[in-house]
Parts: structure tokens; C-alpha cells; sequence
């Protein structure tokens, strides 16, 4: 069986690797989708103002079919609240474009108005300059 992948290559699979492996068709009846983008912020984050922003990036985009957009909670961990958006695209393809710009444009805005939100935990090691030469 010959399966095109989604940058257009083709990939040839033997038929043993349908019958011997469970498979998902995304595409049986149509070709739309949903798509799910997570974000992961502090508990300070203005849940509401968030979710206005991401229904104002998804409805000034082309690529959003207008069947279903929504952003909940859906997880709450020691340090972070887990926020998905969820929206509707015509097609995978537009569905990874669709998330993509999504989750560049929340990011970018939650920077811009509420940097304080995003994981501070971050590691950076700094090596002394002795122990960068090698001095014997």
C-alpha cells in the first residue's frame, strides 16, 4: 500500500501492517479536524482575558473553518495551570498552520501584557573561564 505523507513524500507499507496494527483515519467522511494547542502558565494568568485573545486570533484567521473554538482549564500541576485551546480546520494541514499561529500569537500577547506568567524555572550554567582553557 502506498500512503502520502503529509509533506508529499510517499511511504510503502505491506498490507501485514494494517491487519497487525490498530490505525486512526482522521479523513473517512471529510477532512476536517480539530487541533489543540496547550499552554502552560502561572496561576496569576487572567484565564478570561486569555481566552478573548484566543478568540480573537482564531476568528481574524482564514484557516479556522468557524465549527468549534474554545479554551478551558484542564489541568492544574504544583507550579503551572495546563490551558487548551481547542479549534476546528478544514484539513490536517491547515490544522498544524492553524495551531501553530495560535500558539505563536498567545504567546506573543500573554508576553507583551502578562510576562509574569510563563515558568520561571530556568537553568543556566555558567562555566568559569579557568576550567573553559585547558591551564595545566
Amino acid at each position: 500500500v502506498v500512503v502520502r505523507i503529509w509533506d508529499n513524500r510517499r511511504m510503502i507499507l505491506p498490507i501485514n501492517y494494517f491487519i497487525e496494527k490498530p490505525f486512526q483515519n482522521w479523513t473517512r467522511k471529510t477532512a476536517d479536524i480539530f487541533g489543540t494547542v496547550y499552554l502552560y502558565l502561572d496561576y496569576t494568568v487572567p484565564v478570561d482575558w486569555v481566552r478573548a485573545e484566543f478568540m480573537k486570533i482564531i476568528d481574524a484567521s482564514p484557516l479556522w473553518d468557524r465549527r468549534a473554538a474554545n479554551l478551558v482549564v484542564t489541568d492544574l500541576k504544583t507550579d503551572v495551570m495546563e490551558l487548551r485551546a481547542m479549534m476546528s480546520s478544514r484539513s490536517s494541514g491547515n490544522s498544524f498552520d492553524l495551531r501553530c499561529f495560535v500558539r505563536e500569537e498567545l504567546v506573543k500577547r500573554i508576553n507583551q501584557s502578562f510576562p509574569q506568567t510563563f515558568s520561571k524555572t530556568r537553568i543556566e550554567v555558567i562555566q568559569e573561564a579557568s576550567s573553559r582553557t585547558n591551564v595545566s
